[in-house]
């Protein structure tokens, strides 16, 4: 009997966070489900961002030389030097015959020793060139004596003129020792008989240093400076040249470092100038690189699925605003500039949308109009873009641009909606505790009224059952 009155029995916390959880599982499920889009679609529109911004970057790096188009300068023989050439120089060759290189000076002062700063010290002047103005670097050898022990090593006054302020590197002070002598050794940074460094040691008041420094017998020229001498043509009977330095920029757009000198009655080196086929189809490889895997990204983000085979649908399946901007950009690469397309230097649409480039027919266009290439590809400028870059640039500013882009807007947008789903969980969450705290009490009082029950029916079994009289 007790066992009918009081079944079934009830755990009032379980089954309070049973019928609590039931109640706001519906509205649970569709919150989650919504957080969850609104995180995959702010990861999706910053992997976007990204992948634009690359491609941006890639197409600035196309033309931070004003160029596609690469040109080349190479060294009949490559023993007397090296070329570079940009996109304003002329093609065609040039003879030159390195007569002389230019060389730094590099010269020693033997016979140094530790001296004493209470014997006097005076000024140290080391001269660059001429001398004049801040080719003078003035060293002061009391001030060189930096752990002040009253001692100034020859180590302290190369310190010294390494440090000056004037020096900027242009003269390395360095020590070399020789037996128990201590040789300073003063080398120019810098090539040319301009350049070449000397010491003045006629305001050194220590006797013992300047008797040191310029005594011929401890001077010694262990590399004399050098201008470079190169003629353009036949040494003799071509022009002359001569400069402090091996780099010459002479040919308009061409640099041209000389690192070989050559005998007389050697015929002249000579520097061809053209177009670097190789150079420029990795330029355009690197833009057909670059437009693909951004392609590839948003490919994937705009993809319907394909149920039949398990695969899910993109973040942005059928998403207008991206589908647009995926046909803008194969619009942009369709542009047309005096009649020449992309196509006419090999760059063709594969059926996928991707583009590819064929390098010989690229070799071939550019043998035909290599000025072409660049007019077509224009660039990506703030000021003035132009081009199938320019065009390019545009479309995407529409979804990249940092004020008003399509991903601001929408990233802005996202994060709003993100902020109100966690308020709505928020107040799921107080829904919860509500219906947990009504149900616990409910089924609290309904464990103390079977308990009563309970109580009640032991004691009408003890009173009427069986064994009773």
């Amino acid at each position: 009997m007790a066992s009918v009155i009081t079944a079934p029995q009830y755990d009032p916390i379980t089954t309070a966070e049973k019928l609590a959880t039931k109640a706001v599982a519906t509205q649970k499920a569709d919150l989650i489900a919504k957080n969850t889009l609104a995180n995959n679609t702010a990861t999706a529109l910053g992997n976007l961002k990204t992948a634009i911004s690359a491609f941006q970057t890639a197409m600035t790096a196309m033309t931070t030389s004003k160029s596609v188009l690469s040109q080349a300068a190479t060294f009949s023989n490559t023993a007397y030097g090296t070329a570079t050439a940009g996109i304003k120089a002329t093609p065609g060759s040039y003879s030159f015959f390195v007569e002389q290189l230019a060389t730094a000076s590099q010269t020693s002062y033997g016979g140094l020793s530790t001296i004493n700063v209470a014997d006097g010290t005076g000024n140290l002047k080391v001269k660059i060139g001429d001398g004049v103005g801040d080719n003078t670097l003035d060293i002061d050898l009391a001030a060189a004596d930096k752990d002040g022990d009253g001692k100034l090593t020859p180590q302290e006054m190369a310190a010294a003129i390494n440090g000056n302020s004037k020096n900027n590197a242009r003269v390395t002070a360095s020590i070399i020792n020789i037996g128990n002598q201590a040789q300073l050794v003063l080398t120019s940074n810098v090539t040319g008989v301009e350049n070449a460094v000397t010491l003045d040691a006629n305001s050194v008041a220590n006797a013992t240093l300047k008797t040191a420094l310029t005594d011929s017998a401890n001077i010694k020229t262990m590399v004399a400076a050098k201008d470079a001498v190169v003629w353009l043509g036949a040494q003799g009977s071509g022009t002359k040249i001569t400069q402090a330095s091996n780099t010459f920029t002479n040919v308009p757009d061409v640099k041209m470092t000389f690192t070989k000198a050559m005998t007389a009655g050697d015929n002249p080196v000579t520097v061809t100038v053209g177009t670097d086929n190789a150079g420029t189809i990795a330029n355009v490889q690197a833009f057909v690189d670059a437009y693909n895997k951004l392609k590839s990204l948003m490919d994937g983000m705009a993809s319907p699925g394909d149920p039949a085979k398990n695969v899910a649908a993109g973040i942005f399946a059928h998403d207008s605003g991206l589908n647009s901007l995926r046909t803008s950009m194969g619009d942009a690469l369709r542009l047309t500039v005096d009649g020449v397309s992309l196509v006419s230097y090999g760059i063709t649409a594969q059926r996928d949308g991707s583009i590819s480039l064929n390098s010989a027919k690229l070799t071939a266009k550019l043998a035909d109009n290599p000025g072409g290439l660049d007019k077509l590809f224009g660039n990506n400028s703030l000021s003035a873009p132009a081009g199938v870059l320019g065009g390019l640039d545009k479309v995407l500013a529409q979804w990249g641009n940092v004020t008003k882009g399509q991903i601001t807007q929408r990233l802005a947008a996202n994060d709003k909606l993100q902020k109100n789903l966690s308020t709505s969980m928020d107040r799921l969450s107080a829904q919860y505790d509500t219906a947990y705290k009504r149900y616990l009490d409910q089924f609290t009082r309904l464990q103390i009224l079977q308990e009563q029950m309970q109580k009640n029916a032991d004691m009408f079994d003890a009173m009427f059952g069986n064994n009773k009289s």
